[in-house]
């Protein structure tokens, strides 16, 4: 606080001089939030935007395609065996019902297990693709931000954005232009 300040407040009344210091700090945080740039980011848009997130989405499809589709033939010998056991369940012994019964239950465990696997497996796998995505986009957010001159860039948990701040949209011409150059080099 300059020597001037500190002889007015002197001389003023206390409430006098709160009111100064309030009106110098206010003056003093306009000026500097003039030359603050700050910047909002819609990161649900940008997952759902960048190609890298087709792009992981489709590498799960192709990864985990076999899996579902062993799983679905499973489910159609299951239903077969049911509709066995259900035509011919007056023309079959006890014991052909009971073993055509326990291979029904045991079938119905065995498929239970493969999709309890499976859907670990894929939730492992799409949060592993999920936290490389937020990855790139966080350093394509700082380094688009580092590049622009950027104070401030947020996220999450803003009620309201102007468009004038907004730069999901050169965020996600960013990353596209990444996954173009990308997909040239290989």
């Amino acid at each position: 606080m300059s020597g001037l300040s500190v002889k007015i407040l002197r001389q003023a009344g206390s409430g006098l001089a709160l009111s100064l210091l309030v009106a110098l700090g206010s003056t003093a945080l306009a000026q500097s939030a003039a030359e603050v740039r700050v910047g909002y980011v819609n990161p649900g848009r940008v997952s759902d935007e960048a190609p890298q997130a087709d792009a992981a989405r489709r590498q799960l499809q192709e990864e985990f395609a076999p899996r579902d589709a062993e799983i679905l033939s499973m489910q159609e010998s299951l239903r077969a065996l049911e509709d066995r056991l259900a035509e011919q369940r007056l023309s079959l012994s006890d014991e052909a019902q009971q073993d055509l019964q326990r291979e029904i239950v045991n079938n119905r465990r065995r498929i239970q297990r493969q999709q309890e696997a499976f859907r670990e497996d894929f939730n492992m796998r799409r949060n592993e693709a999920l936290g490389d995505l937020q990855q790139r986009i966080l350093r394509v957010v700082s380094d688009f931000a580092e590049e622009q001159g950027y104070d401030l860039v947020v996220s999450d948990g803003v009620v309201f954005a102007s468009e004038r701040i907004n730069i999901t949209d050169r965020i996600i011409e960013r990353l596209q232009r990444q996954y173009e150059q990308q997909r040239s080099n290989e």
